[in-house]
């Protein structure tokens, strides 16, 4: 075959700049870390055209799943903590008396406290919500307790009692107020709803002692006849004595 033009041989084809294979190098050397340590790779050869420094990594396809739990994790663990959070303040409402939690005003608090003035000894908040009721009474003297079924509010409560200085005059229980019995109270506060009345009507007026008083807020009891009343709207409340109490027995009898 004649040379070409010129007089010279044709060159030969371009080698590898380098080649190895992972079994002409020790074990612990065959694979090495990618940029930043982001993985492993096995290096066979570098093409004509290609950089030396590029990073030929396996474990990009794992990096999006490895992304994907963690997305599914979070979001996991973040609905966990809403439902721990929310569950106690919705579950009331699938209860057949509902009381759910609005917490009182200040003048709410203040007409509470007016009708048990002169008072002392034992008070009781049924369903004591975030406690300003139970911290007030202790604030005046009162040997305070809150009966709560939501458990957050029940820590809130005590919190801001032992912050006030008063948690030792004010106690918060997690209860179920139809399970417990008010018998060992003198002054029972109330801040119910209108379907669960008569039948808290019932129930204080079989465990109550004579010498107790009731205050009911936002809504009277069915039958009882309050001795007085103060304030006005959503701010009247309702003070309730022994000749209430005995106004139960005699529609029993009837």
């Amino acid at each position: 075959m004649a040379p070409p033009k010129g007089g010279t041989e044709p060159r030969p084809p371009p080698r590898p700049l380098f080649r190895f294979h992972p079994h002409d190098v020790p074990a612990e050397q065959a694979t090495s870390k990618g940029r930043g340590g982001r993985g492993t790779f096995l290096m066979s050869e570098i093409l004509p055209g290609e950089s030396p420094g590029r990073d030929v990594s396996t474990d990009g396809g794992s990096r999006p799943r490895n992304w994907g739990l963690w997305a599914t994790g979070i979001l996991g663990g973040s609905l966990v903590v809403l439902y721990s959070v929310a569950a106690p303040f919705l579950a009331p409402a699938l209860r057949k008396h509902c009381l759910p939690f609005v917490p009182a005003t200040p003048k709410q608090i203040d007409n509470v406290l007016s009708v048990l003035e002169g008072r002392s000894g034992s008070l009781v908040d049924i369903g004591s919500g975030d406690g300003r009721i139970v911290i007030a009474a202790a604030k005046a003297g009162f040997k305070a307790v809150g009966y709560e079924l939501n458990p957050w509010l029940v820590w809130y409560s005590r919190y801001h009692a032992w912050k006030a200085g008063v948690h030792r005059n004010a106690k918060f229980y997690i209860s179920d107020l139809w399970k417990v019995s008010f018998s060992q109270y003198t002054n029972v506060v109330i801040f119910g709803v209108s379907q669960m009345m008569l039948r808290l009507e019932d129930k204080l007026g079989e465990e109550l002692r004579p010498e107790a008083k009731v205050v009911a807020c936002r809504f009277p009891f069915p039958h009882w006849k309050p001795s007085h009343s103060v304030g006005e709207g959503v701010d009247t409340v309702w003070g309730y004595n022994l000749e209430s109490f005995r106004m139960r027995g005699k529609r029993t009898e009837l």
